[in-house]
C-alpha cells in the first residue's frame, strides 16, 4: 500500500468535510536488563523503548465492480490513468479497495457455459494502483473465468507486481487469509470471498487444502473461522464479499444471516457486490455493513446499473464512526461523482435503500 502523509482533517477538504457533515446525523514496570558486566542495570538508567505509533482517525474507500472489458481495454495502454477522475477521491483516502471481477491471464481456457468470460492484463494491477486503490478482492463469480491456468497466471501476477488481493490463492489457507497492513497506527485485517459461484463450476474454483481457487462464503464455517483468524491482532476487520442476487437493490437472506454471523464472529466492516445495482447500507449493531456497491469500472453499465459511487468510512478506535457515500454515475465505463441537485437526489435515492436491509442509519 502506498504511504499517504495526510490526516484525517486535511483529506483535500471534501472528503473530511462529507464525513464531519455525517456526524451531524449518522502501564506496567520495565524488567531490568542484563548489563555488559553481568550486573542488572536499572530500567530507568536505559532509554526508553519506542512506544507503538498512536493511533489516528482513517478515512476507508470503497468502489464497486471493476473490469478492463471492450471499451475499457484501451485504457491499459496509460494505467496511469486507466480509472479517470474517480482516482481523486481514492487517492484522498488512508486506504481503498475495489473488486476486481476479471481473471488477471492473457490465455488460458475459457470456463464452460459462461455467457460472460472477462480477463485482462497483469497492467490492471498497475492501473489499479496509479488510481488510488491499495487492495482488492478477485473473489467473485469472474475470477477463474479462464479455469486453473488463468488462475496460475493470476497468481503469478499477484506475485511480480506485489499488489494486495485477497480471496484467492494456491489453496484455501492462501485464499482465506486476511491481507494484514497498519495505517496511522490501525492494524487492519482485510478478508475477501464470494458467495455467489456458478453450480457446475463450484468444485474446479473453490479453494481447498490441495487445490488453488477462490474463498468461497458458501462455507459459512470456513468463513467465519477467517474473521476470527483476522480479529487476532488486528484492531479493524475488513470482510469484502461477493454477493446479492443481480439488479436488485434489497440483500437476498442469505446475505443477511451471512452478515449476521461475520458480525458476530468480529467483522468491523461488511462491504461488497455483484447486484450491478447500489444495495443499501447502515449498521448492524456497531458493525458496518454495505450489501451492494454496484458497478465502478465497467464497461456495460447503462440504466440503472450505471448508478455507482463510492463509500467513505471514518474509523476512529477501531470502530466506524461516520459514513458517507459519494453518488456517481458511470459514463464510458467510468464513475463520475455527482453533484448539485443530481447528486442529492441520487443521495436521497440510496438512503432510501437501506429500508429493507434491516441496517440502522446509526450504530447502537
Amino acid at each position: 500500500m502506498r504511504r499517504r502523509t495526510a490526516t484525517v482533517t486535511a483529506l483535500g477538504g471534501a472528503i473530511a468535510l462529507a464525513l464531519a457533515a455525517g456526524a451531524c446525523g449518522g502501564g506496567s514496570d520495565t524488567p531490568e536488563a542484563e548489563g555488559a558486566t553481568g550486573k542488572t542495570t536499572p530500567a530507568q538508567s536505559r532509554p526508553p523503548a519506542p512506544s507503538a505509533p498512536a493511533k489516528q482517525p482513517i478515512i476507508l474507500a470503497f468502489g464497486g465492480d471493476v473490469h478492463f472489458e471492450g471499451i475499457l481495454r484501451p485504457r491499459l495502454s496509460n494505467p496511469s490513468t486507466a480509472l479517470g477522475p474517480i482516482a481523486r477521491t481514492l487517492r484522498a483516502a488512508d486506504l481503498s479497495m475495489v473488486n476486481l471481477e476479471t481473471a488477471i491471464t492473457t490465455g488460458g481456457t475459457q470456463a464452460p457455459g459462461k455467457q460472460f468470460a472477462f480477463r485482462a492484463p497483469a497492467s490492471a494491477f498497475t492501473a489499479l494502483k496509479a488510481g488510488g486503490v491499495d487492495v482488492t478482492s478477485m473473489a467473485n463469480n469472474h475470477g477463474m473465468d479462464f479455469m486453473q491456468s488463468g488462475l496460475r497466471d493470476s497468481l503469478k501476477a499477484i506475485k511480480t507486481t506485489g499488489f494486495p488481493t485477497v480471496g484467492i490463492g494456491r489453496d484455501a489457507a492462501e485464499a482465506y487469509r486476511a491481507h494484514r497492513v497498519t495505517v496511522k497506527g490501525n492494524r487492519l485485517a482485510i478478508v475477501g470471498a464470494t458467495q455467489v459461484l456458478d453450480d457446475h463450476l463450484i468444485p474446479a474454483w473453490t479453494a481447498t487444502d490441495s487445490q488453488g481457487g477462490l474463498a468461497s462464503a458458501k462455507n459459512v464455517e470456513r468463513m467465519v473461522q477467517a474473521v476470527r483468524d483476522a480479529r487476532k491482532g488486528a484492531d479493524v476487520v475488513i470482510v469484502h464479499l461477493h454477493w446479492g442476487e443481480e439488479l436488485k437493490t434489497c440483500p437476498a437472506a442469505r446475505q443477511q444471516d451471512l452478515a449476521r454471523q461475520l458480525s458476530a464472529a468480529g467483522a468491523d466492516v461488511i462491504v461488497g457486490g455483484h447486484a450491478h445495482v447500489p444495495q443499501g447500507g447502515g449498521y448492524l449493531k456497531d458493525t458496518y455493513v454495505h450489501y451492494g456497491l454496484g458497478n465502478f469500472v465497467f464497461y456495460s453499465a447503462r440504466g440503472a446499473t450505471a448508478n455507482s459511487g463510492v463509500l467513505l468510512l471514518r474509523i476512529q478506535d477501531g470502530k466506524v464512526t461516520h459514513d458517507k457515500w459519494k453518488p456517481a454515475r458511470i459514463s464510458g465505463g467510468l464513475p463520475r461523482l455527482l453533484t448539485g441537485q443530481a447528486g442529492a437526489a441520487e443521495l436521497r435515492r440510496w438512503n432510501s435503500l437501506r429500508s429493507c436491509t434491516g441496517l440502522s442509519a446509526k450504530p447502537s
